[in-house]
């Protein structure tokens, strides 16, 4: 079995020259010679081994550059399944809803316990929305003014649309964030949990069955089935310890801009460029991307 073994650079930080491709190169010892995928930000080293980063990353001395690996094989994807907060956008949606009622803080605090898998998240999400109870319904348009699309998430979407790809935004946030971010993104489909209220302000209630980690994990694989994909072809997408299951499922799991315990779990991660490194991921050029 042959992988091929991708750099991709911040280029805000840094410039990703052939020096540093070549001692990467070095370090595996092995390889083909690299492909440039976007001067100075993505190069491919294929005809390697073993799927192993540790490596590269240790050749690249911290600097903020992205290893990511894949089977040479198949490497596009024709799915793909992406989660919300802090990963398709730049923040969690419910903590900047939760600023309109003075509780950014308090609420914020336990959204990173949930999302470091230190609480069980339908519990913590359930006590998150409680403290909301009474809020003006105005505040949920105050908060959508704030979202800001994290950089590459529309390339990515319209890229995979582009080659086939059926695309889903699964969200344990709220629908009211999830049908917006979904179709200035260009996504086929979305999930999201419903913020119950009573035509004025919020109950402090969700609405049962809260999409969870199993809720993602069913959609990925309700999605592929439907396509009729292998699990090979699929690509997921995630930031907290909700997502785990369905990147551990996918054919190819990134994790964007992670917790820690994400991080511990998938090997391919983006902790420093945006998201058109999954499309470099996939072997695709820039050259090839769509706006």
């Amino acid at each position: 079995m042959s992988y091929v073994l991708t750099l991709v650079a911040a280029r805000e930080a840094m410039t990703l020259t052939q020096p540093v491709i070549d001692r990467v190169r070095d370090a595996l010892g092995a390889g083909r010679t690299p492909v440039i995928l976007a001067a100075g930000e993505a190069a491919d080293i294929p005809g390697l081994a073993s799927d192993d980063v540790s490596a590269a990353r240790t050749a690249l001395a911290g600097a903020p550059v992205d290893v990511l690996v894949t089977r040479e094989r198949g490497r596009r994807r024709y799915l793909l399944v992406a989660d919300m907060d802090s990963t398709i956008v730049t923040t969690e949606t419910l903590d900047e809803l939760a600023g309109f009622a003075g509780l950014k803080a308090e609420v914020a605090a336990i959204t990173r316990r949930s999302m470091d898998g230190e609480v069980d998240f339908s519990a913590s999400l359930r006590a998150r929305v409680a403290l909301l109870k009474g809020l003006d319904l105005s505040a949920l348009e105050a908060a959508w003014g704030g979202v800001a699309l994290t950089p590459g998430a529309q390339t990515l979407v319209a890229t995979m649309r582009g080659w086939g790809a059926r695309t889903g935004l699964v969200s344990g946030g709220f629908t009211f964030f999830a049908a917006r971010v979904a179709a200035l993104c260009g996504f086929d489909e979305h999930w999201a949990n419903v913020l119950l209220d009573d035509g004025v302000r919020l109950t402090g209630e969700v609405a049962e069955p809260i999409l969870d980690r199993d809720a993602k994990l069913a959609a990925l694989r309700a999605l592929a089935h439907a396509r009729g994909l292998r699990r090979a072809a699929t690509l997921a997408v995630g930031d907290g310890a909700n997502d785990l299951a369905m990147l551990r499922a996918a054919g190819l799991g990134i994790a964007f801009r992670a917790t820690a315990v994400v991080s511990a779990e998938v090997a391919n991660r983006v902790d420093h460029a945006g998201l058109e490194a999954l499309l470099f991921a996939q072997g695709c050029p820039r050259r090839d991307f769509r706006e």
